[in-house]
């Protein structure tokens, strides 16, 4: 598999392919230098052994990162699906997170089998945006509490409830202090260090944090927390029967839904974002959700943590120049060798570290600046992102999603459902004028029109629908038993549906009012002719001027049928147009004042 991504790395041969393997390589080892904390964190903060994060980061460089699917996008363990995975693993055990994570990797090829990969692109941004935030807020208040060497009490209601309690113990407790400062410490560098000048700039933030951790923690008279690593093969945990067994549980069944849509849409609008950040080629959707399929299905049958893209890694993986799958396979070839070949290194890293790690992966997932710029450009979105995230957060990541999208269809329709309705009475008529979109939703809006219809005492009442492009069920039935109704009642109604012509006299618009009859046309005149003199026929000039406004109608009329008729055909070419010559019109009529007056003319 790396011998055929070396090849194609190589394939355009000559010494611009040796740099671009050059530089995939180099890209690859900045990829891994950034993931390994994060996948030792994501499996922190997923309450499972830190080796499964490994397990799991190598899958999605090995497995995922070799397929055809998008090119510079890293997959691995997210920080986005920690929070689910921790309640589903506090809701059903470890054992039963391999099953959940199989099951949802075959679901996923199945719908880019399907090719479905881009129907997760029809969803709402607002509800993609709220789906973040709503993930990024619990993450930051429950990883709070490892960054202080303390376990967080359980819901993200909890744990914010928990938070002035965590900071009295904080302030009691000198070693509880430590831990917090180098977890406040790493976040800072994780907002800072990339502004740092020169080649120390280049270097992952989160890399420099895990350094000055341990070196902090190596001190004498420091006792915090470090990380607690087995043996990677060892941690390998294949669902058995009894596991399988569970699958008729509805609330495995559930899990396996929810890891399937959040996992396939967090990959999706993550490559269609890496997109955006190079010129390379473009993802191919449905074939990168068949590869996080087969990644989920190695993971799940491993015992390991879901695979989602990842936009950190990814990100880090672009700005190193990557040019090629490679580099994005390669990192997970250097994070198998490190957790086999220097284990006793991971047990050095101190928790805190990790945590101000996830809790700055937290607040760029709740992205606070999309709010104000989301209000700024649409108030009803604001309005679903901002109901998606709080109840994500107040109850649990599938329905907040799922009121999310509810949300989002409600707002659609609303929209779409746009009827501009007129009431005027003239002498003995009440009339009712509807245009736009009449759906079941505006029926409140055109019960309360034909009701002031009724109402006007009129014997006369007029319906105009001609002006509506869309009248669903609900609607029509009402204006049809409304006319019904007052019809029995002795009124004269003039029901007017979509389609159906305006009678003559109806007001309808000079310039709307069809052409009853058809323009005349201007005989050719020979080559004699036009030596004789001027002809008998008239010229183009007064046709387009028309009948003489002097004349009366009578004398127009006599103007008209006095005039010669075309000569009857003979040998000679007939100097009228054949039936295949181009006739050109002259519209005559005036136009009306408001179009003459018109603001874009002139």
């Amino acid at each position: 598999m790396i011998r055929g991504l070396v090849s194609g790395a190589k394939g355009g041969g000559g010494k611009g392919a040796r740099g671009d393997l050059v530089t995939d390589i180099t890209a690859s080892l900045v990829v891994f230098l950034v993931a390994l904390p994060l996948c030792i964190g994501v499996a922190v903060a997923s309450g499972v052994p830190a080796e499964l994060g490994i397990i799991s980061g190598v899958i999605g460089g090995l497995v995922v990162g070799a397929v055809r699917g998008s090119t510079l996008q890293v997959s691995g363990p997210a920080a986005g699906l920690a929070a689910l995975v921790a309640e589903t693993v506090a809701e059903v055990g470890v054992a039963m997170l391999g099953v959940i994570v199989l099951f949802a990797g075959i679901l996923q090829i199945v719908l880019g089998l399907v090719r479905l990969g881009r129907m997760f692109q029809a969803i709402s941004v607002a509800v993609v945006q709220g789906m973040l935030a709503g993930i990024g807020v619990p993450l930051m208040f429950s990883q709070a509490y490892p960054m202080a060497d303390a376990k967080a009490p359980g819901t993200a209601l909890e744990n914010m409830a928990g938070i002035p309690g965590l900071l009295a113990g904080i302030l009691t407790d000198p070693q509880a202090m430590i831990a917090t400062l180098l977890g406040v410490v790493t976040i800072v560098l994780s907002f800072v260090w990339k502004k740092v000048p020169g080649p120390a700039g280049k270097i992952p933030a989160a890399l420099v944090a895990v350094g000055i951790g341990v070196l902090v923690a190596a001190l004498p008279g420091v006792d915090v927390k470090t990380l607690q690593v087995g043996n990677l093969l060892n941690s390998v945990a294949v669902p058995g029967a009894e596991q399988f067994a569970g699958l008729a549980d509805g609330t495995i069944i559930t899990a396996i839904l929810t890891f399937t849509v959040i996992a396939s849409a967090e990959s999706l609008f993550t490559a269609a974002a890496v997109d955006r950040m190079h010129s390379g080629p473009r993802t191919r959707y449905n074939t990168e959700l068949i590869a996080q399929g087969a990644g989920n299905t190695v993971a799940g049958l491993l015992g390991a943590l879901p695979i989602t893209a990842v936009v950190a890694r990814s990100s880090a993986n672009v700005q190193a120049g990557a040019k090629t799958r490679l580099s994005r396979t390669l990192h997970g070839l250097w994070l198998l060798a490190f957790a086999l070949l220097l284990p006793q290194v991971l047990a050095l890293i101190p928790i805190s570290v990790l945590a101000g790690v996830l809790v700055h992966s937290g607040w760029k997932l709740f992205g606070p600046a999309e709010f104000p710029k989301m209000w700024r450009q649409d108030r009803g979105e604001f309005a679903v992102m901002t109901m998606t995230m709080l109840v994500i957060v107040a109850t649990a990541l599938l329905e907040g999603v799922l009121f999310g999208l509810a949300a989002g269809i409600v707002l659609a329709a609303l929209r779409m459902s746009q009827t501009v309705i007129r009431q005027h009475v003239e002498q003995d008529t009440a009339k009712v004028v509807m245009a736009g979109n009449a759906t079941f939703l505006r029926l409140p809006k055109v019960i309360d029109a034909l009701e002031a219809a009724a109402a006007s005492g009129k014997p006369r009442i007029r319906l105009d629908l001609t002006g509506v492009t869309h009248l669903d069920h609900a609607c029509r039935n009402q204006v049809e038993e409304f006319t019904a109704q007052q019809r029995g009642l002795g009124l004269r109604v003039e029901l007017l549906m979509p389609g159906e012509a305006k009678p003559a006299g109806s007001g309808t618009p000079a310039f709307e009012a069809p052409v009853t009859a058809p323009l005349p046309r201007r005989r050719v005149p020979t080559a004699q002719e036009e030596a004789a003199g001027p002809s008998p026929w008239p010229t183009a000039q007064e046709e387009a001027a028309g009948p003489s406004p002097w004349l009366t109608a009578q004398e127009q009329a006599a103007d008209v049928s006095t005039r010669p008729t075309a000569p009857a055909e003979s040998a000679e070419p007939s100097p009228w147009p054949t039936a295949d010559a181009e006739w050109f019109y002259l519209d005559t009529r005036p136009l009306p004042e408001e179009q003459a007056r018109s603001p874009l003319v002139g």
